[in-house]
């Protein structure tokens, strides 16, 4: 029995305040992507919306739940945004604490949807630190991604969509940064489709909640280098990865060039604008085809926002010979993933 932070009940729930624009999103056999890696592909497109990522389902359920007042943030992006249109449409004050070095199409967004944007020096964890002082001293909510537990209810839905919509999948692919989507997707499927295997992917270069699942307690680093902006965390919260080693299979971490692969090919063969986390599930794919042979997988594509250089080259220490602009081709296998369980034979039912 599932002792998470979450309750599926509570998760059926919040479904009827969140606004129907970020609810059942479509998902679709990919079959295009099919020959390419091996397997069969479906991709559940959470780009479809006002704010081009799925954080509007939780910030949805933070804004119905306070009414009124002043809200505080720390985003790499796409929090930020999901929390200036769900505020602004309820009357809410919302401050979003951004690093610097934040792609200017998400700071430029959370402006103009109203958002009060203060920039920090340093990473998502200075912004982070920077949005707590401001709650302290304002006497305001912070919104604290994935720790708050409105942030996972909300991603949580998602679950229940793909339980609904994916029938015959083996695996599920999630993205993994905070861990409010790969906890609240991950209660709802061992909650209601034990059988399908939940897997985590986080990039080589940011891999501290991948190496804290690994390992069964909290391990931070020293940096966080990927261009998926979205999941570069450095400090794992432990009620997060509490949550996370009951309701993930395995979590392995993809490189750089996997990654911009993964948002090509997507664009190639399948016509999706991908941000790199939305990537990840098809990087993972293109690192270990062997696992994924044969088999059913779907991908949340969680995010659109996208600068048009993160389809050129990643951090500089990470690019290939080839240098910025050039194609890249699939890569190998690469040999830093963890041991892979055996397949599932179980379906969504």
């Amino acid at each position: 029995m599932l002792t998470t932070r979450l309750d599926t009940d509570r998760i059926q729930a919040v479904r009827r305040v969140i606004d129907p624009v970020f609810l059942d999103s479509p998902l679709y056999r990919c079959d295009a992507l099919e020959p390419v890696l091996g397997c069969a592909v479906s991709v559940k497109l959470e780009t479809a919306n006002p704010v081009r990522c799925f954080k509007g389902r939780g910030t949805e359920v933070i804004a119905d739940g306070l009414g009124s007042g002043a809200v505080v943030c720390a985003s790499a992006g796409n929090l930020g945004q999901a929390l200036a249109w769900s505020g602004g449409r309820r009357g809410l004050d919302v401050t979003v604490v951004a690093a610097r070095s934040a792609p200017a199409a998400k700071l430029d967004r959370i402006r103009a949807l109203g958002g009060r944007l203060e920039l920090v020096d340093g990473d998502f964890e200075q912004a982070r630190e920077r949005a707590a002082d401001i709650a302290r001293h304002d006497s305001i909510r912070l919104v604290e991604d994935s720790l708050d537990l409105e942030t996972c209810e909300g991603a949580a839905t998602i679950g229940l969509e793909l339980v609904e919509q994916a029938p015959s999948a083996d695996a599920v692919l999630i993205a993994l940064g905070g861990g409010a989507m790969a906890t609240g997707v991950g209660h709802v499927l061992k909650s209601l489709a034990p059988g399908v295997e939940v897997i985590c992917v986080q990039p080589l270069g940011a891999p501290a909640m991948t190496l804290s699942w690994r390992q069964r307690r909290v391990v931070t680093t020293d940096s966080a280098e990927t261009i998926a902006d979205g999941v570069a965390r450095r400090f794992p919260i432990p009620e997060v990865l509490d949550d996370l080693l009951q309701v993930a299979d395995d979590a392995v971490l993809v490189r750089e060039e996997s990654i911009t692969t993964g948002m090509r090919l997507l664009l190639d063969h399948a016509g999706l604008v991908a941000e790199p986390s939305a990537a990840l599930g098809v990087a993972a794919v293109l690192e270990d085809r062997e696992r994924f042979a044969g088999r059913h997988v779907v991908t949340i594509i969680c995010g659109s926002n996208v600068d048009p250089e993160a389809y050129r080259a990643g951090p500089a220490a990470n690019r290939t010979a080839e240098g910025p602009g050039r194609r890249m081709s699939c890569p190998p296998a690469a040999d830093h993933r963890h041991p892979s369980p055996g397949r599932s034979d179980h379906h969504l039912r």
